[in-house]
């Protein structure tokens, strides 16, 4: 079943024990400037990250209702280096460098593609399944596009401030 955004099935239409949630890293666990930098270790992998122990708590508990998904640009690497600092297992990961259109993609003005460039490989990914996306970049086209489905919650997050409770209490609120 299409639902006007592309040749993707409708969120909510795929059964599944969970509702998926795609993680972005980069402004989300690993925020620019945190209010309360001393909430945060820095660690230094290949870039120096800042990383909360709360947010492996929260993780943890979006996780007993959630199935868990990177969806950032650190791919399979999150599981390398991101992770295991979260204490998380490995999980999941939106391939989005070998991502390639498909002529049933939500069609998308060329000057959108950079800002748009998560959202096609996130949609084919959940593949009809309930999802919710916490990202510090939704493009307002994405957020018009999922507005009238119940089957996608999009939660922004400010990027200087990163992954707060709010956020999971909102995440925690819908499951879908």
């Amino acid at each position: 079943m299409t639902w006007g955004i592309g040749g993707i099935p409708r969120p909510g239409t795929r059964p599944s024990a969970k509702p998926v949630l795609y993680l972005d890293i980069d402004g989300v666990l690993n925020p620019e400037a945190p209010s309360r930098p001393e909430d945060f270790a820095e660690h230094r992998i290949r870039i120096t990250v800042r990383l909360s122990g709360e947010h492996a708590e929260w993780l943890a508990e979006l996780g007993e209702c959630y199935e868990l998904v990177w969806a950032s640009t650190w791919e399979e690497h999150a599981n390398t280096y991101i992770g295991p600092l979260l204490g998380l297992p490995e999980l999941p990961y939106v391939a989005l460098t070998a991502y390639r259109y498909r002529p049933d993609d939500p069609r998308l003005p060329v000057t959108q593609l950079p800002r748009m460039r998560k959202w096609a490989p996130i949609l084919r990914h959940a593949d009809g399944r309930r999802f919710a996306w916490l990202d510090d970049v939704i493009p307002f086209r994405a957020r018009r596009q999922a507005w009238p489905h119940r089957g996608i919650r999009l939660v922004p997050v400010s990027p200087a401030e990163g992954l707060r409770r709010r956020h999971v209490d909102r995440l925690l609120a819908w499951r879908g």
